[in-house]
């Protein structure tokens, strides 16, 4: 089946504003409900009734298209578990080949060509051989991606490469391939204990995704809160990004309605209705600035 033709930034907006659906509601009816209530047209999906997405058959991804050419609404990204928090670098490198071969035959029926992975967890590993095996790893899932026409995108996560603008600088050229990018997550930073203006300062080049989030760190560990009241800096660094040229989606995940590691998921209107509340905020930060320089 050919690919349908991806939706492009229209030349007026700064970015694709879009939404990682879960976040809002499990299934993907309401998941396309929040996003069109922000006027959106994009979603970035993660799991669908609480199934992970590469556990979807063809069947239900298909029906899945169906309804969201119905809605208008384009994927701008699939989420893979590969090399994330439940995967360490001792478990099989199998499962996450086999994982991403069924990404790849569900991008191609979605008409998305961009899948999130994460580069491992340690596990006992000596620095250096933890090194090499992410490397090894993420060289050839890359080019198992670049095959077939698909970029990877590294999320500032978990795994050696997450959590240091060094080591993901490192990975990118250890790797060489351009098919591997970097996805930026605003509140990562604040999660982990690190500063994550100053890690974009570094890669921002590198960056094609970027997932919005923000809040503050507590004894009992982060707190979310709505973009821009956090610790995060989110309109710093969505105006490092804009300024740098960024023109690539921006997906909304506040963690308000769903904290997938604490269990904590608000179903229903209340849920739908938290996510709106952090997308309108989310919106005014990427287009205010704009809106102030076009008055100018």
């Amino acid at each position: 089946m050919p690919l349908r033709q991806q939706a492009t930034t229209p030349p007026s907006e700064p970015v694709r504003l879009a939404g990682i659906g879960d976040e809002a509601a499990p299934d993907i009816a309401g998941q396309v409900a929040a996003v069109r209530r922000l006027g959106w047209t994009a979603l970035e999906l993660r799991t669908v009734d609480g199934i992970p997405v590469a556990a979807l058959d063809a069947h239900r991804v298909r029906s899945i298209r169906d309804e969201l050419d119905r809605a208008g609404i384009h994927v701008v990204c699939l989420d893979s578990r590969i090399g994330g928090w439940a995967r360490p670098v001792s478990t099989g490198f199998a499962t996450d080949l086999a994982e991403l071969d069924t990404l790849i035959g569900h991008g191609a029926i979605l008409a998305v060509r961009a899948i999130r992975i994460m580069s491992y967890p340690n596990d006992g590993l000596p620095e250096t051989r933890w090194r090499a095996t992410v490397v090894d790893r993420v060289r050839q899932l890359t080019d198992r991606a670049a095959g077939a026409g698909f970029v990877l995108l590294h999320e500032n996560c978990s795994g050696w490469a997450g959590q240091s603008a060094e080591r993901a600088l490192d990975l990118l050229a250890a790797v060489g391939n351009p098919a591997l990018r970097l996805l930026f997550d605003t509140g990562n930073g604040v999660a982990h204990g690190y500063d994550g203006l100053s890690m974009l300062a570094e890669l921002v080049p590198h960056v094609a995704h970027v997932h919005v989030k923000d809040g503050v760190a507590t004894p009992e560990g982060p707190r979310f809160t709505l973009p821009g009241d956090g610790d995060a800096r989110v309109a710093d660094c969505l105006r490092l990004l804009l300024d740098h040229g960024y023109r690539g989606a921006v997906s909304l995940e506040p963690h308000l309605a769903v904290a997938p590691h604490a269990g904590r998921v608000v179903a229903g209107a209340d849920g739908v209705a938290r996510f709106v509340e952090a997308g309108r905020r989310l919106d005014a930060l990427v287009h205010e600035p704009a809106r102030r320089a076009v008055a100018g």
